[in-house]
């Protein structure tokens, strides 16, 4: 029995912390503590505020005795009790600096609310140094200011404290002192301070400089010189040879802090720190052990901190920006160089780029993720894992455009397969679709678990283009595709992929993916250096591009529309691909060199002989649109150039992009999968088709609406596709096509088919098979001229089968080949048929 009690005991005493710790975690007492807090802070204000009107006559009292008598009354808006705490903080410590007091319970109420505005620890840093360092500047200028709130407008112990540095610096030595606190508090809580105060300092050098310029006797040009180089360090001075009295030019540093709002210069490095700023960010009232991101607005804040402007001068002779003469005979010989280069757009020299104003901007329509739909799932994730008796260490969110990625930590010895199986389980928990478990994460050695967002935002094409990382991206073949979890712009090398295979169910986003990469590949190149052969068996998806040809479409010679629909054309288009490869391959061996890229380097050089059929290669991409149409009406006719330009084109430029809604293994062989290893996979219906893109599962488990895997390499990274519109994919081909374009769009090599018409055309019919006549009046019969429809009726072999209709098609009975349909039956009626019959007895 003995051994039961202490057993009880322990279990009591184990239990005690838990309840006490649960207490505290209830979002009830959350809530009342919270609330509480923010109508004491008001409180507090209006007694520190009354404080400066009421104080003479609160002074006299003793407060002892105030809070024990009941016939003693103050002034004080607040009350006895709100006497006491003015005359405490504002009288006995900092004096009018006290009125800050108040916003640090504001803070934490607003924190226990789950709403921060502004970090949390931060902030509070910054408001109690404000408040001591303010209250001694004041006691040190106005010292007790005759008793004003009792002890002075710094209160006691900035009277104290300012005494005792007077007495130990001087009132000199305690004014510097005081000076550059204030300056390094200023630094601190506004990085733009340093930028003010430099700026201040270069305006009284120029003002200086100015009236020297104009009372030239006044101070003497060494003395100037000297002091010129004490006060703005920044400035140097280049004197040139005397040939006239204002040989002196300035040139002026400007600091990067003052530089916001332009366009992102092209030499400059890719802002590594961005997302490294944001993780530190902690704006989310959550638990020491629960980290959160930062959502776009902070990104592009940062994206905006990182932009490049100059700041115009207040008149012209303010600031002058010139180059050393070093720099500009270095130009000059740059220029020089450059006059030697071949350029392929001067024959379009008055082509512009479309702006990004033709694009939405869908920042007003954005919904960022509540702290409570994070605490909410949050908690229900450590909830069901807890159900289980799976223990986690640490839990972090990073917040994305479509999902919310939670990180987890297990804790030592929970398997991580024991996780994975739990995936139904925390999706029913959650009651949201589309839930991923990702275990591990490769290189960070947690769990990651996505959640879709309750509202999920719209990323833009005009954001993406918008980027830094998309502005200054040194790809050949620059697509950018949308945003990642961490909200990054997500930018793929077309060049070095070489090939893209796109799939995924009806509806989930695959056009808009394409219009996403055809519309950054506009943006970004010259069309000179990129034609496109644009195939659309739909006739509606890529047609909106047609306005396009004169400029970055290529076609057949002789071809009507530049936009390919007929199935036959698109046969021709991808063997006259072929034959454009082969004969790249040849000047690519002429000139001595593996790829596209050094072949033009040396063209551009001019070491190749145009006159010995030497060429610029502009990059050709073919988009085709509905594979698996094709592949049903065409078969191997399809499949056999394509492999073949899959497997050779990539070093001369060819690159394919290749969409499907039907990711089935008779679509997507085993022939395309291994010539295509960049993949991107939108929502599918099933694991088994997730398996057929990706060769792993995960597409299954997308939310859809642009949401979609891409696979470049051995990892899959999610991203959400940028969304581009109609009606902007519209604006910008009127735009590109209201300008001057080639005459003609960029003509392939003329492609002749075997087994057409000249082949026809040698068909000895004085030498008709026996069946001849038979035949032909069974296919007018049927208006169907196929070969297994003579081999059925007649039961004779394919090779004599195949003999007749040739012989048909040289009588013009049948139209010529078109791959896997039927022919076309040309005689409607049988007196027109006896009617050749005859002129062809008359020949024979």
């Amino acid at each position: 029995m003995a051994k039961k009690d202490e057993k009880i005991n322990d279990k009591k005493e184990a239990k005690e912390p838990e309840v006490k710790k649960s207490f505290f975690k209830d979002e009830r007492v959350k809530l009342i503590f919270g609330v509480f807090l923010l109508l004491f802070s008001l409180y507090l204000f209006i007694t520190l505020l009354s404080f400066i009107f009421t104080w003479q006559q609160d002074q006299s009292f003793e407060w002892q005795n105030v809070f024990s008598s009941s016939g003693i009354r103050v002034s004080n808006w607040g009350g006895k009790l709100g006497a006491f705490f003015a005359d405490l903080f504002m009288s006995s410590w900092f004096g009018l600096p006290a009125l800050a007091i108040p916003f640090i319970p504001t803070l934490w109420g607003l924190r226990l609310l789950h709403y921060r505005p502004v970090p949390f620890w931060k902030t509070i840093f910054k408001v109690i140094i404000g408040i001591v360092l303010f209250s001694i500047v004041l006691a040190f200028l106005f010292g007790t200011a005759n008793g004003f709130v009792g002890s002075g407008p710094g209160g006691a112990h900035g009277h104290f404290i300012a005494l005792w540095l007077s007495a130990l610096l001087g009132k000199l030595g305690t004014a510097f002192l005081l000076l550059l606190a204030l300056v390094a508090y200023g630094i601190y809580i506004n990085e733009n301070t340093l930028f003010w105060i430099q700026s201040f300092i270069a305006w009284n050098a120029r003002s200086f400089k100015n009236l020297t310029e104009k009372n030239p006797n006044s101070v003497e040009d060494a003395a100037f010189d000297d002091e010129e180089s004490e006060v703005t360090p920044q400035t140097e001075k280049i004197q040139e040879p005397p040939k006239s009295k204002t040989a002196e030019v300035e040139t002026v540093y400007i600091p990067q802090a003052a530089l916001v709002n332009e366009e992102p210069l092209a030499n400059k490095e890719e802002p590594q720190q961005e997302f490294e700023t944001i993780n530190t960010l902690n704006n989310i009232p959550f638990d020491n052990d629960f980290e959160v991101t930062a959502t776009k607005e902070e990104e592009e804040a940062i994206l905006e901190s990182s932009s490049v402007t100059r700041i115009a001068p207040e008149s012209e002779n303010d600031i002058e920006l010139t180059i050393e003469s070093k720099q500009e005979e270095e130009a000059t010989q740059k220029e020089l160089a450059d006059l030697d280069l071949f350029d392929p757009t001067l024959e379009l020299s008055s082509y512009q780029r479309p702006p990004l104003e033709l694009l939405e901007d869908y920042k007003n329509q954005q919904v960022p993720v509540s702290n409570e739909e994070l605490v909410s799932n949050k908690n229900k994730i450590v909830e069901t894992l807890a159900n289980y008796k799976i223990q986690i260490d640490k839990i972090k969110a990073t917040i994305g455009p479509t999902v919310t990625l939670y990180e987890i930590v297990p804790a030592p010895g929970v398997r991580i397969s024991k996780i994975k199986n739990l995936e139904d389980d925390i999706a029913l928990s959650l009651a949201a679709l589309g839930i991923r478990i990702i275990a591990p994460i490769p290189g960070k050695g947690t769990i990651g678990i996505e959640v879709p967002n309750q509202k999920p935002e719209v990323v833009s094409m005009y954001s993406i283009l918008k980027s830094a990382k998309f502005q200054d991206a040194k790809n050949d073949l620059a697509i950018a595709l949308g945003k990642t979890i961490s909200n990054e712009t997500y930018v793929l090398d077309l060049a070095k992929l070489p090939h893209l295979l796109v799939a995924g169910a009806t509806g989930q986003g695959k056009s808009v993916g394409l219009n996403a990469i055809i519309t950054s590949l506009v943006y970004k190149k010259h069309p000179s250096e990129l034609k496109f052969v644009m195939i659309d068996p739909k006739k509606v998806e890529l047609t909106l591009y047609s306005k396009l040809e004169r400029h970055f479409l290529a076609k057949l010679p002789n071809s009507d529309e530049a936009i390919i629909t007929d199935t036959q054309k698109v046969i021709y288009t991808l063997n006259s691909l072929c034959i454009e490869m082969d004969s790249r391959y040849d000047l690519l061996k002429a000139a001595h060199v593996r790829n596209l890229k050094e072949y033009n380097e040396k063209f551009t050089s001019r070491k190749l002989n145009p006159n010995k059929g030497h060429r610029f290669l502009p990059y050709i991409v073919v988009v085709i649109d509905e594979f698996a149409d094709l592949i049903m009406t065409a078969g191997r006719e399809v499949e056999t150039p394509l492999a073949r330009l899959a497997q050779l084109a990539r070093a001369i430029g060819i690159h394919l992009i290749i969409a499907t809604q039907r990711p089935t293994t008779n679509i997507i062989t085993g022939v395309i999968k291994a010539n295509f290893p960049a993949r991107i996979a939108f929502r599918v219906s099933s694991m088994i088709d997730s398996r057929t893109i990706l060769d792993s599962p995960g597409a299954n488990q997308l939310i859809g609406r642009g949401d979609m895997l891409v696979s470049s390499g051995s990892d899959l990274v999610r991203v959400q596709c940028a969304f581009v519109d109609t009606p902007e994919i519209e604006r910008i081909t009127d735009y590109i096509g209201n300008q001057r374009g080639y005459s003609t769009a960029f003509m392939l090599p003329e492609f002749t088919p075997e087994g057409g018409n000249d082949e026809a055309l040698d068909v000895d019919l004085r030498k008709r098979d026996d069946l001849f006549e038979e035949a032909a009046r069974l296919v007018v019969m049927n208006q169907q001229g196929s070969t297994s429809l003579i081999q059925r009726k007649f039961s004779i072999g394919y090779n004599r089968a195949g003999r007749i209709i040739d012989q048909l098609e040289a009588a013009g009975i049948v139209g010529p080949f078109e791959g896997s349909k039927a022919r076309q039956v040309l005689i409607t009626d049988e007196l027109s048929l006896e009617h050749i019959f005859n002129n062809i007895s008359t020949q024979s």
